[in-house]
């Protein structure tokens, strides 16, 4: 799993082009992409991708490469391993 590092500050999202949405269940920062988006919680930081399902039986790839990319390169994520 990927996740932002807990030393960055989230509104250094807002230069990747995330915008911050607040929700009843927990503030986020999200960021749509063709096929879906990219969504990343303040409470645990990770990274998660969303498929728009209007879109999936057309077979329309998600395409969020580039902006996870630019994440890594900023140094602002990193790799955590779940215990299993």
């Amino acid at each position: 799993m990927l996740k932002v590092k807990d030393n960055i500050d989230l509104e250094e999202l807002e230069k990747f082009g995330f915008i911050r949405l607040i929700k009843l269940f927990g503030d986020r920062y999200q960021k749509s992409v063709q096929g879906g988006y990219i969504n990343i919680e303040e409470i645990g930081r990770e990274i998660e991708v969303y498929v728009d399902v209007s879109d999936f039986h057309f077979g329309v790839p998600i395409d969020c490469g580039d902006t996870i990319y630019d994440l890594i390169k900023a140094d602002m994520v990193e790799k955590v391993v779940e215990d299993e």
